[in-house]
């Protein structure tokens, strides 16, 4: 009998599973993959179940003779180590960023000796309802508010990008890239106050309330999946931040992050051009114990920003204040920094570092942004956030289009630049 290999990178199996299995067993034995969970967030999506959960699922299925697990995305080391005669897949891969995940699979079964058999993807309402039973479990809030926590212990360094509305959450959710021969994706949403008040006209001061950064919340929560990490200034009183929190853990965001600044919030980007007050260490201790003591869960986090590097308060000052916060009770520690230079944000990971092992610790790249995610990990950092590009890049795409409607009189000079509608509705799924 000829050896059979597919993988699966599933919680659950329909009808287009039991297929490729069904395929499988007219050529002989089959084995089949069970994706890694650390392949399969670059790959496809998080995963609800464990892999243990997976390989058993996978084992019960009539027809699979074998489960083993796929470490990689790519397909040479699998093939290499099972040596198949035949490859079996979904002809789903044949375009898109999945292309590439074919084509080492192509080679790495030449080299080998080996097949590739390709079977039609099957796609009706019985499939279709499985997958959006599946995404709606991933953004239900006891799913989502974890995985934060989760994608933390599992990748050398979690990749945030700012969404600022329903959107921008989907971009966020949905752009999947192919990169030396690998697939990549963002693993969670930042909702940034300057972003969110930019969006609605108004300036970066916490004059949006918190209502209103809810409804924003809430719009992303409705058509994504992924993690959510809430900018939340200053936290403000901290009688209020206790109900925040309770509102946020119940919601299923996953991170709150606070700045230990006081009085009306200032932005970052003005340093010391503005005057901003930092809190006292014991007050903003206080209020991060107080919200922690408020919190019912062991998944949600409050991170603590630290503000000493942007206001020249020194690099003794920052290192003081995050052990401080840590043993206050904060989950992660946000170190922040407008030098275009990241020495000094080396600098306060690696002296942290020497003590604390493991508290998270996040970056805003923004003035940094020449720093390449490879070697923020390799200081120890664990969550990078791109903060407002979204925002920043559409922007001067669209006053530029305004004002070449304005001096045209019309529209056809800009049309060449302009995105067909068709294609930004097809991000937006229809029940």
């Amino acid at each position: 009998m000829k050896k059979v290999y597919t993988c699966f990178t599933t919680d659950i199996i329909h009808e287009g599973h039991l297929n490729i299995i069904n395929e499988a067993k007219k050529y002989g034995s089959l084995t089949v993959g069970a994706l890694s969970d650390k392949a399969l967030i670059r790959y496809n999506r998080f995963p609800t179940v464990s892999i243990e959960e997976r390989i058993n699922l996978y084992k019960s299925i009539d027809g699979v003779d074998e489960v083993v697990v796929q470490d990689d995305m790519t397909y040479d080391g699998i093939i290499e180590k099972v040596r198949p005669d035949i490859v079996i897949h979904g002809d789903n891969w044949t375009k898109g960023p999945e292309k590439t995940i074919r084509d080492n699979c192509v080679a790495a079964l030449k080299k080998f000796g080996g097949e590739l058999v390709e079977v039609s993807y099957t796609y009706n309402e019985k499939v279709a309802k499985a997958d959006l039973q599946l995404k709606e479990k991933l953004a239900m809030p006891e799913y989502r508010r974890k995985r934060l926590r989760q994608l933390i212990e599992m990748c050398p360094i979690v990749k945030i990008m700012e969404a600022h509305s329903g959107l921008t959450g989907l971009i966020t959710e949905k752009t999947v890239v192919e990169n030396n021969g690998r697939l990549d994706q963002f693993d969670g949403m930042w909702i940034s106050s300057l972003c969110d008040s930019t969006d609605r006209g108004k300036p970066d001061i916490e004059l949006v309330d918190m209502t209103s950064r809810l409804r924003t919340i809430n719009d992303i929560m409705e058509v994504t999946t992924k993690p959510i990490i809430l900018d939340g200034d200053t936290g403000g009183l901290t009688e209020h931040f206790v109900y925040n929190v309770r509102t946020l853990e119940r919601m299923g965001v996953s991170a709150v992050i606070i700045e230990d600044k006081t009085g009306l919030k200032k932005n970052s980007l003005f340093g010391t051009e503005v005057v901003q007050t930092q809190d006292s260490i014991e007050n903003f201790s206080a209020k991060i114990a107080a919200g922690k003591q408020a919190q019912l869960t062991d998944d949600f986090m409050i991170i603590a920003r630290i503000e000493s590097l942007i206001l020249e308060q020194g690099m003794d000052d920052a290192l003081k204040r995050a052990f401080a916060f840590r043993d206050a009770g904060a989950d992660g520690i946000m170190i922040h920094s407008r030098k275009k230079d990241p020495a000094e944000i080396f600098e306060f990971c690696d002296k942290f570092r020497e003590k604390d092992k493991t508290t998270p610790i996040v970056v805003v790249p923004t003035s940094f942004n020449q720093v390449t995610e490879e070697e923020l990990a390799e200081h120890g950092i664990n969550i990078v956030i791109y903060a407002n590009q979204l925002m920043r890049a559409a922007f001067p795409v669209m006053q530029q289009t305004a004002e070449e409607i304005l001096k045209n009189h019309r529209a056809l000079e800009v049309d060449s630049r302009l995105m067909p509608f068709k294609e930004i509705i097809t991000l937006i799924d229809e029940l």
